[in-house]
Parts: structure tokens; sequence; C-alpha cells
């Protein structure tokens, strides 16, 4: 029997349960709590350290109360604990930001609770109002629909997943906003034992999106991996050619730098945009 941890809210479940169907095992899942879901009226990036959604889940990964963990690969840092690995990354959903309610104009009241999609939207649209919006996405959609925002951003893979596509009303092209470090991936982490875990997670592995995420987690670790900058990096791959784009800024929206750079080695392509940006 392999135990799979997950966090609680829905579109955890459902990564968990989608990830368990695929696995040719006896499993079942765990839910656990973490810092993150425990503290809905504080805008992340005010919450402080680093993995809010994941520390709990890790601790019971090296406690051995669970066997593999699934995430949503942009909630974790850079740097894993010692002693686990990410096994596998699944084929990545889109990674888009996708905007839901009514088209944005000069006051639109905007709920999000990302600095990245704050200081992104702030320069596509000057004079709209940020407004912080916590909760899982069901939450997030029934404060929309009860008018407390004019307008709301969300993942795309998230709204995907749980059936809520009808509602979006525009994908931001990832030129335009940058989407998050591994926004619509999955990570499948376990311990670094070579155990039977680990080898079933790896069974999932896709190349062209681990490959295109090594490339966007380099790029964040040279910034520390929090969420209390705002950063955003996209990779795509043609051939052999890994072409990244990101951006990062002061946490008040000042100074944003944005680059492109392309190469063949996914860690090196990471770290020399990172380098150029934050020179």
């Amino acid at each position: 029997m392999i135990v799979i941890g997950s966090r609680g809210s829905q579109l955890a479940v459902w990564q968990a349960r989608h990830i368990q169907s695929l696995l040719k095992v006896e499993t079942r899942i765990e839910i656990i709590k973490t810092t993150g879901d425990r503290i809905q009226d504080v805008p992340l990036s005010q919450v402080g350290g680093k993995g809010l959604f994941t520390k709990e889940i890790e601790e019971a990964l090296l406690d051995r109360r669970i066997d593999l963990a699934v995430h949503s690969l942009k909630d974790m840092p850079s740097e894993l604990p010692a002693g686990l690995i990410l096994s596998a990354i699944p084929e990545r959903e889109d990674p888009r930001d996708a905007l839901l309610g009514a088209p944005l104009k000069e006051g639109s009241r905007v709920g999000t609770s990302s600095l990245r999609r704050s200081v992104q939207l702030k320069a596509m649209h000057r004079g709209v109002s940020i407004e912080n919006l916590r909760g899982n996405v069901n939450t997030r959609i029934r404060k929309l629909d009860e008018g407390q925002y004019d307008t709301i951003i969300l993942a795309a893979a998230g709204l995907r997943r749980l059936g809520w596509a009808d509602r979006i009303a525009e994908l931001i092209p990832v030129d335009v906003m940058i989407p998050a470090v591994g926004q619509g991936a999955l990570a499948i982490e376990t311990r670094d034992d070579q155990g039977e875990a680990h080898r079933i997670a790896h069974t999932l592995e896709h190349q062209a999106s681990r490959i295109a995420i090594t490339a966007e987690r380099a790029f964040l670790a040279v910034f520390g991996g929090g969420c209390q900058v705002p950063i955003g990096a996209h990779a795509t791959i043609c051939g052999s050619e890994i072409h990244l784009r990101a951006f990062v800024s002061e946490p008040d929206g000042s100074n944003v730098k944005r680059g492109e750079e392309t190469g063949s080695d996914a860690t090196s392509v990471g770290q020399a945009l990172a380098k150029r940006l934050f020179g």
C-alpha cells in the first residue's frame, strides 16, 4: 500500500486522485493541513517563509507517515529538504494565467493574492485596483459572483482540472503575464532512497516538462525561491534548445526587469538569465 500525501483543497485532492489513477498499485490518500491552508486572511507575500503549502507534507514524508506527495509545482521552494527528491514531473497543463469576470478597465477591482500577478497587471492596465483574494478555487469564484470583485485572476490549469474552463474570459499570453515558476505542472515528491514509491512515481515522468521546469527553478533559486519577491519564469523546448522568458521586480512593483535566454542546458539557462537580471 502506497500512501499519498496531499493538501485538503478541492484542487489538491483532484490532483492527488489524478496521480492515484495513473499509478498501477494499491494506494490511499492522506490529507495533511499546511501552514498556507491555515492562514487565509493575509496575503501570501506577508506570511513569510518558504514551503507554506509543502512543509508539513514533507515532514510526513521524512517521518514515513506517507510514501509520496503530490504538489502543485509552483508551491514548491527552489530547494528541497535533505532526504527528499522530485521523483516525477508529469506532463504539464496550460501554464497561463486566466481572467474571469468583466474585461479590465480603469477602476476595475481585481482579486489576486499574487505579487507576481499584481505587478504585471499594473503594467498591463494602469488604474486598476488590486485587492487581496485568498481561498480555494470555488471560494474565489463565489466571491467574484457575489460582486466582491469585477475580475479575478487564476491559473488556467486549476480551472481546467476542476471543470471551470467555461468561466475563463481571457487567457493571458505568457509574453504579457509571465507565469509562476512551474505553473500548470504537478510534482511527485518521495524520499531519496530509490525505494518502491520513488520507482513507481518515476514512471509518470515527462522529460520535456522536467527540462522546462528545471530551467525555471534554476532561475528562481538565484533569488532565494520565496513568495516575497515578484518572480515569473516560463521555459519552452524546441528540439535541443531551451528558451526561457522571465521577470523580477521589487516587492512594491518598482524596478521591473524582464529578459530572455536560450541555450541547451536547463540549469545554465536559468542561472544565466537570473544573474543578468539580478545585476
